[in-house]
């Protein structure tokens, strides 16, 4: 089963350029459009829009891929 995370959560993920950190501000749980692309998402697996602490970038990701902090 996936891990889950909460809106407000503070996590990290490991990007091209090394460790990112950021804050969740959106949880999908239903295939969504995402920067021009359809992310698969689900009760089971969803995943998250995070706003990157450093750039205020928007990023998402699957809950494999964060870690709380």
């Amino acid at each position: 089963m996936a891990t889950h995370f909460s809106i407000g959560d503070h996590v990290r993920w490991n990007s091209e350029a090394g460790y990112v950190e950021g804050v969740i501000i959106a949880k999908h749980t239903k295939d969504v459009e995402f920067k021009g692309r359809t992310r698969r998402c689900s009760e089971d697996e969803p995943q998250y829009e995070i706003r990157s602490d450093k750039t205020d970038h928007v990023a998402m990701h699957k809950g494999s891929a964060l870690k709380k902090i």
